[in-house]
């Protein structure tokens, strides 16, 4: 028998009393804190988009403060309290959930709740993380672009209150998980990485043995450009079945899965032309190239929107040599060629288009390409069982979590 089994037994053994959280506790809307308002150093402070970006299950220091003139005018929570997003761009994560446990009071931005009550804290905050709370959160979700949940509509959610007790032998358990879990994680993640630094090295090493003379990209074959139908006009995208790919789905592995649709009707009636595969995309217009240089491999016949440039190779040219080229030389061509001026960051075309690679004939080209192919894939076969081990961990934990937050009710 466990310790929460022992615990059960002593404590509840005819069940657990199920309560609204309005039973438990109140929710108290945060106000009027915005980004622009952050301060080296003052009161800490929450704001709800950090909650989705920053913290965890629980925090003791904050990673903003304000004023504390504008800390007096804040709605606070205090040591204990739970602090949760209430809007969100997807249904799934509104209502992440922190257990604030440092010393000190914080303020709380709009868009945010905090929720007094009378459980363990991070028993509390695991419950907002459980399968049983989502279950319910999404009957009670409205909004189209945004998503939300009002503090009325959360007060009617039901959760299992076992004594103090249970509650605490619960979290402690969880906690562990959660850390072994994470640390788990991290060591896959960084060979993941491991992997592809790997890659990265061993295709620079065998494009830099390529002795041929070089050739202006721009000279590679035709370049195309793309545009965006217009929106307000749903003959160009309902029902529509023509790829159309936005820069989002430039990866630096592949475009295979584009989400974009137009129609017909939008290829007769705009300067939009469908490109051939295979094709090299790369993006030319956009803040992303403030970090990275989107490239990647098109192996589909597709259209494309305006903030890119595609290629289609002529017959002389392999276009996997040139993506494996590109993408070796991706860092150095983002340096050079990209403007961080103005608003929007874009490459600059005339250094871009000039930019030179080694280019074998055909048969070498093929021949380099195909063994970077059949390296990538070694590695890809390594690499592949990473994501999912990363992702089997997570859905373990999630199971013993909500086997841990699952009590039989008891009779009224």
């Amino acid at each position: 028998m466990s310790r929460i089994d022992e615990l059960v037994a002593e404590h509840c053994p005819s069940g657990v009393a199920h309560k609204s959280l309005g039973e438990v506790g109140q929710f108290i809307r945060g106000n009027g804190l915005q980004k622009k308002d952050f301060v080296d150093s003052g009161v800490g402070c929450i704001h709800y988009g950090q909650i989705y970006t920053f913290y965890g299950t629980s925090a003791t220091e904050t990673k903003s403060f304000v004023a504390p003139e504008l800390a007096a005018k804040l709605r606070i929570a205090q040591t204990g309290d739970i602090v949760l997003a209430t809007t969100s761009e997807n249904p799934e994560d509104v209502c992440k959930a922190v257990a604030w446990l440092g010393e000190s009071e914080v303020a709380v931005s709009g868009d945010a709740y905090i929720f007094r009550h009378s459980l363990d804290p991070l028993y509390a905050a695991y419950l907002f993380q459980s399968t049983a709370f989502k279950n319910q959160k999404s009957r009670y979700v409205t909004g189209t672009k945004v998503k939300r949940v009002s503090g009325d509509s959360l007060s009617r959610i039901r959760v299992p209150v076992p004594p103090v007790a249970i509650q605490k032998e619960i979290s402690g358990i969880l906690a562990t998980m959660e850390e072994l879990e994470a640390e788990l994680e991290a060591e896959l993640e960084a060979e993941l990485e491991a992997r592809g630094f790997q890659y990265e090295h061993y295709r620079q090493e065998l494009l830099d043995t390529v002795d041929a003379a070089p050739a202006a990209i721009g000279e590679l074959g035709n370049w195309y450009g793309g545009m965006t139908p217009s929106k307000s006009n749903p003959a160009y995208w309902e029902s529509g079945d023509v790829p159309w790919l936005a820069s989002m789905d430039v990866s630096d592995t592949s475009t295979d899965e584009i989400r974009g649709r137009i129609t017909q009707l939008a290829i007769e009636e705009t300067p939009l032309r469908i490109v051939p595969a295979p094709s090299i995309a790369v993006v030319m217009r956009s803040n992303i190239l403030r970090r990275t240089l989107p490239i990647g491999l098109v192996t589909v016949d597709t259209t494309v929107n305006q903030d890119m440039r595609i290629l289609v190779p002529r017959n002389t040219v392999d276009a996997e040599y040139v993506y494996q080229a590109l993408q070796a030389d991706s860092e150095r061509i983002r340096r050079s060629c990209v403007r961080t001026d103005g608003s929007m960051a874009a490459v600059d075309s005339t250094n871009f288009f000039g930019w030179q690679i080694p280019l074998p004939n055909l048969d070498e080209q093929r021949q380099v390409s195909k063994k970077l192919h059949t390296f990538d894939a070694l590695v890809n076969d390594l690499t592949s069982g990473l994501p999912a081990e990363i992702a089997a961990r997570r859905k373990q934990y999630e199971y013993y979590r909500d086997k841990l937050l699952t009590f039989p009710e008891a009779a009224a």
